[in-house]
């Protein structure tokens, strides 16, 4: 296959298996929000809502997840009942796990690109490193969600780190869960990764300047 082939190939789309994609890991994160456990005096519930937004950016890609991620949200604020334990609309924008929610894209989408840069570098996608990305993914979210628990709990930050932390047990189980089960779904359907990386696992040369006159493949972006 020439250079110019395996550009193509790479670039080449296919829209309608994305958008169904997209569509269903939306819903996946929908369902797996639906059962919510609250512990204590904690303000935001336990879910599998990160196994799932995790899940989302390390299968689909950091554009791809991104998308579901924010088309979950976009149907939650809808007014469809799909946040934890049945909640919607604008008004989670006043509960203390907003934070979270609004996090989780970029949690999907840190988690997507963690695990397409190493696969370009190292050519091969191994369990350990899915886990990392669901590690970081993971972390994303506390960013985002512990300060915003603060304010709109109206307590010290120092509080909601302590809160959060209540999670932290729960959110392994997850984040290995997720690793390994992006791990299996590579396995078992490397078109999945195909689509986000190039044919070769290589990054394409820019410009069509042949290989030898550039020095090696540079990586990719997010």
């Amino acid at each position: 296959m020439s250079l110019f082939q395996k550009k193509s190939a790479a670039s080449t789309s296919h829209p309608a298996t994305d958008l169904a994609l997209i569509g269903t890991f939306a819903a996946l994160i929908a369902v797996c929000s639906l059962i919510a456990v609250t512990v204590a005096v904690v303000p935001v519930p336990i879910t599998l809502q990160t196994f799932a937004v995790l899940l989302a950016g390390i299968v689909l890609g950091p554009k791809r997840g991104g998308l579901a991620v924010l088309l979950y949200l976009l149907v939650g604020f809808a007014g469809l009942p799909v946040f934890a334990g049945g909640s919607s609309g604008f008004a989670s924008f006043a509960s203390p796990s907003v934070g979270y929610l609004l996090s989780f894209p970029v949690a999907a989408i840190v988690a997507g690109a963690v695990v397409r840069r190493v696969a370009v570098t190292k050519r091969a996608l191994q369990t350990p490193v899915v886990i990392l990305a669901a590690v970081l993914g993971t972390l994303t979210t506390y960013l985002g969600g512990v300060p915003v628990m603060a304010w709109r709990a109206e307590m010290p930050l120092v509080d909601a780190i302590l809160f959060n932390n209540v999670f932290v047990p729960f959110d392994i189980v997850k984040l290995v869960l997720a690793g390994l089960t992006a791990a299996s779904v590579f396995r078992a359907f490397p078109g999945l990764r195909a689509r986000e990386l190039p044919v070769d696992g290589n990054l394409p040369v820019e410009n069509d300047v042949p290989a030898t006159k550039v020095g090696g493949a540079n990586s990719a972006g997010a």
